[in-house]
C-alpha cells in the first residue's frame, strides 16, 4: 500500500504551486536584512505590469534577470481593478496575481508596492476618480477621513485576497509590501499612517516585510516607528538621501526603494534624458553602503489609454505624454540601451561568481515591423455621434454623471442678440467653445496663471444660437495636496457678461464606445472634432511605432485597444504599438482627432521611436 501511496503523493506535492511548497523568511537583521536567515541583498528594478502588454510580461521579466537584478517592483494602481465603487477587475492584463507568478516563474523576488496611492505619473496617482464625485470624498483623499478609508480598507481587503498568499512567508516572492507612497511629500499624519498599518496587517499582509517610501527630504513626516522606512532619491543625492535616512533610522539597514535613472515627458517640453556617468557612481555607492536598490524604473513602458497623469509645478499645469519610456535601461518596447549594459556590469558584482558569466544571456528583444502609410480615408463628426444628453441645470464635473474619462460636452442655448465675455471658471483641461458648430474659442489649461485662470472668450449672437463647450481629460494630476481639485471638465461655473450660464444638456464621452462609420465623410479640416477610420493588411506581425506627426491632439485605437493620447505639440510623435495587439491579415484603426490636420490624415509604423521630437510653441488660449 506504501508503494503505491508515494508516487501519487510526490505527484500531488508536485502539481501544487510553488507557494503552497516551500515557506522562506525575510526580516531586518541588524544592519541588514535577511532571507531565511542570511543576509541578502536586494538588487530591484521597477515595471508595471499596467504598462506592458500580458504577452509580454515574461520577456520583460527575464531581460530583468539579464541585468542582474533578482527583484522586481511593481506598483498596483487601485482605479484599474476597481472602476467602479464596488466592482473588482483581476482579469486579463490586471490579472496582478499572474504578474507575481511569472516573476517567481523567472527567478526574480518581488516588492509589492500596494498603495492606496501611488504616484507614478498616473492619473490621480492611481486613485479612482470616482472618489472625486463627492466633493466630501475628494476632500479627504489620502486623509483618515471615513470618506477615503472606507472605500481604502475595502480595496485592500480585495487585494489581500488576490495577492496576500504570494508572500515570502507563504511560499510566494512577495518580500516586501508598501503602505502608501511618499506620504511625506503630501502630509504627517501619523494617526492616518497607523491606520493603514493596522488595516494591511487585518487584510492579511503579514508575511511579508511592511514598509514606507519617502523622498528623502521628507523622510520623518511620512515613516512610523512600526514600519521599516526606505527613501527616494534622483542622480547626484546618494550621500545626502543615506545620510537622511540614517539620522532618522540610526543603525537600520539603508535600502533605497526609488533611484531615478531617468525622468519622464510632459506635452509641449523638451525629451528628458539623464547621463549614464553619474548613475554608475551612485549606483556603486548605494549598493556598497546599503542593503539594496531599486532602479525606478527598470522598464517604463506605456501609459495606456488615458491613464497618463500631470503634474502642477508652480501653479503651471504640465500634462504627460503617453510614453513612460523614463529613459530606463530597458527602453517602452523592451529594448537594450546603453544604460542596460552599464548597470549589468555593476549588478554583476554581486551575482554568485561575482561577474557576467553568471547572469542569464541577453534574451532577443520582440521583432519589429514596419507598416506602409495607411490613409485614414473614412470619417464621421462628433457632432453626429452623441449619446443621449443628461440635463443638468448648471455645468458640473465629469465625475459628477459617473465618468472618469475622456471627453464632455456642454450644451446650451443662448438667446438673440447676446454678446458679451465667456468665462469658463477653472476648465480641466482643453477647451473648444464653438457657437452653432463654428470653433470661436480655445482654452488650454497649461496656458492659465497659477490661479488656474483662462482668459475669456468673447461671444456675439445675432439670433437664437447653441453654445458648445467640448472639452478634453488631458490626465489628473498625481501628487500633492491638488489632487483633490482634480475634477475633469467644467470644474466650477459658466459666466456670460458676469451671469451663470443655466440650462445645460450634457453629453459624457468616455470614448469605450466608438461610432460605427455607417458612411465614409468628407469634413473641412480643423472645423471640428472628428473620428476617423481605416484598415490594413499585414502579413506578419511586430511591435511597431505609429507616426503621428500628421495629427492633431486625440486618441486612438488599433483593433479595439486604446493605444493613448496624442498631440502635435511634441516631444512625443509615434505611438508604441504592441505586436501582440495586430493581427495577420485584416486589422483596424480608429483616430479620434480634436483638432483634425487634414481631411484624410494617414499614419504609418516606423521602425523605431520618436520622442525627441520638436516642442511647439506651448499653446495659449486665443480665439479663432
Amino acid at each position: 500500500m506504501k508503494r503505491t501511496l508515494l508516487p501519487a503523493l510526490v505527484l500531488l506535492l508536485c502539481s501544487l504551486p510553488l507557494h503552497a511548497q516551500i515557506k522562506h523568511t525575510f526580516a531586518v537583521q541588524g544592519d541588514h536584512v535577511a532571507l531565511d536567515g542570511h543576509p541578502f541583498k536586494v538588487l530591484s528594478g521597477e515595471l508595471h505590469y499596467e504598462r506592458i502588454p500580458r504577452a509580454y510580461w515574461h520577456a520583460r521579466l527575464k531581460m530583468a534577470k539579464a541585468m542582474g537584478l533578482n527583484t522586481i517592483a511593481t506598483y498596483v494602481f487601485w482605479n484599474m481593478h476597481e472602476p467602479t465603487p464596488g466592482h473588482f477587475d483581476f482579469t486579463g492584463n490586471n490579472d496582478v496575481a499572474a504578474f507575481i507568478q511569472a516573476a517567481q516563474e523567472e527567478g526574480l523576488y518581488v516588492i509589492l508596492r500596494t498603495g492606496p496611492y501611488s504616484c507614478a505619473e498616473w492619473d490621480l496617482g492611481g486613485l479612482p476618480a470616482w472618489l472625486l464625485k463627492d466633493p466630501t470624498s475628494a476632500a479627504a483623499l489620502r486623509s483618515n477621513d471615513p470618506a477615503f478609508m472606507v472605500p481604502a480598507e475595502r480595496w485592500i481587503d480585495r487585494l489581500a485576497k488576490e495577492l496576500a498568499p504570494l508572500q515570502i512567508g507563504r511560499g510566494g516572492p512577495i518580500l516586501m509590501t508598501q503602505v502608501e507612497n511618499e506620504y511625506g511629500n503630501f502630509g504627517s499624519d501619523h494617526a492616518y499612517m497607523e491606520h493603514l498599518h493596522q488595516i494591511f496587517l487585518h487584510a492579511g499582509f503579514t508575511d511579508s516585510l511592511l514598509y514606507t517610501a519617502d523622498n528623502w527630504r521628507n523622510i520623518p513626516k511620512g515613516s512610523i516607528p512600526d514600519l521599516f522606512a526606505a527613501t527616494n532619491f534622483g542622480i547626484g543625492n546618494h550621500k545626502g538621501g543615506m545620510d537622511a535616512l540614517e539620522r532618522v533610522r540610526p543603525g537600520a539597514p539603508l535600502f533605497v526603494s526609488e533611484y531615478w535613472p531617468g525622468w519622464f515627458d510632459s506635452w509641449g517640453h523638451p525629451h528628458e534624458t539623464r547621463p549614464i556617468g553619474p548613475q554608475i557612481e551612485d549606483l556603486d555607492y548605494i549598493l556598497k553602503r546599503g542593503v539594496g536598490i531599486n532602479i525606478y524604473m527598470f522598464h517604463g513602458g506605456t501609459s495606456f489609454g488615458f491613464m497618463s497623469g500631470s503634474s502642477l509645478i508652480k501653479g503651471h499645469f504640465l500634462p504627460d505624454v503617453t510614453s513612460y519610456d523614463y529613459d530606463a535601461p530597458l527602453d517602452e518596447s523592451g529594448h537594450t540601451t546603453p544604460k542596460f549594459f552599464a548597470y549589468r556590469k555593476v549588478l554583476a558584482q554581486y551575482s554568485p561568481c561575482g561577474n557576467e558569466s553568471c547572469l542569464p544571456p541577453i534574451p532577443s528583444a520582440p521583432p519589429v515591423i514596419t507598416i506602409p502609410q495607411i490613409t485614414l480615408t473614412q470619417s464621421t463628426p462628433l457632432w453626429t455621434n452623441l449619446p443621449k444628453p443628461i440635463p443638468s441645470e448648471l455645468p458640473q464635473p465629469m465625475e459628477r454623471f459617473d465618468q472618469s474619462y475622456g471627453y464632455i460636452l456642454y450644451r446650451t442655448e443662448l438667446p438673440a442678440h447676446t454678446h458679451g465675455d465667456l468665462v469658463i471658471d477653472q476648465v480641466h483641461d482643453y477647451a473648444q467653445i464653438y457657437l452653432d458648430g463654428k470653433l470661436t474659442g480655445t482654452l488650454d489649461r497649461r496656458s492659465a496663471d497659477p490661479q488656474g485662470n483662462l482668459p475669456p472668450v468673447s461671444i456675439q449672437t445675432t439670433s437664437r444660437a447653441r453654445l458648445d463647450i467640448f472639452i478634453a481629460d488631458d490626465g489628473r494630476i498625481n501628487s500633492t495636496r491638488n489632487m483633490r481639485g482634480e475634477s475633469k471638465g467644467i470644474t466650477h461655473s459658466v459666466t456670460l457678461s458676469g451671469k451663470p450660464l443655466n440650462h445645460w444638456q450634457v453629453y459624457p464621452l468616455p470614448m469605450t464606445i466608438l461610432p460605427t462609420f455607417t458612411k465614409a465623410t468628407n469634413h473641412k479640416a480643423g472645423a471640428q472634432p472628428t473620428f476617423f477610420r481605416a484598415t490594413f493588411t499585414l502579413t506578419q506581425t511586430g511591435d511597431t511605432f505609429l507616426d503621428i506627426r500628421d495629427l492633431g491632439k486625440g486618441a486612438l485605437w488599433i483593433n479595439g485597444h486604446i493605444i493613448g493620447r496624442f498631440w502635435n505639440t511634441g516631444p512625443q510623435q509615434t505611438l508604441y504599438v504592441p505586436g501582440p495587439w495586430l493581427n495577420k491579415g485584416r486589422n483596424q484603426i480608429v483616430v479620434f482627432d480634436m483638432i483634425p490636420q487634414s481631411e484624410h490624415p494617414h499614419v504609418a509604423g516606423l521602425a523605431q521611436s520618436i520622442l525627441n521630437g520638436p516642442v511647439a510653441d506651448q499653446s495659449t488660449s486665443k480665439q479663432e
